[in-house]
């Protein structure tokens, strides 16, 4: 979850597809928070290792843009 910003979605795309070069991007869902100053993504990726998930998730939180990762 991360601010309504137009680089939101292309930000975490472009680290999931460094952990996950076969994501399709057309996967992600998007929801938008009720007053609009937030975007939810869901992002499903087919993990081969448990480091691979924890390296994901670090770079996710580690981003600026995202605020939250479940």
């Amino acid at each position: 979850m991360g601010r309504r910003e137009d680089t939101f979605a292309q930000a975490v795309l472009e680290v999931v597809l460094r952990h996950d070069p076969d994501f399709d991007g057309a996967t992600m869902e998007m929801r938008p928070s009720k007053a609009g100053n937030y975007l939810a993504l869901t992002v499903t990726v087919t993990a081969t290792s448990q480091p691979q998930l924890d390296a994901l998730y670090m770079e996710l939180t580690g981003h600026p843009l995202v605020l939250m990762v479940l």
